[in-house]
């Protein structure tokens, strides 16, 4: 069994998401996902785009809440 990671280790690539933010990624997941099925040559660049600047944003979030460590 996998041991479970320690939730105060920040990891850049893994952003902790809030509820509403979560719900938008799902979202645009799920409209890539739909794109997808209508055929390889779909654009989906501007979804991709968007759920860029979510997790660019949670990042920056992130990283400005960590705790200062001495």
């Amino acid at each position: 069994m996998a041991s479970k990671k320690n939730s105060n280790d920040y990891d850049p690539n893994h952003p902790p998401l809030t509820v509403g933010e979560g719900v938008k990624f799902g979202w645009y997941v799920a409209r890539m996902a739909k794109r997808g099925i209508a055929g390889e040559n779909v654009y989906q660049g501007d979804l991709e785009k968007k759920v860029d600047r979510l997790l660019d944003r949670a990042r920056d979030r992130a990283e400005k809440n960590q705790p200062k460590r001495k």
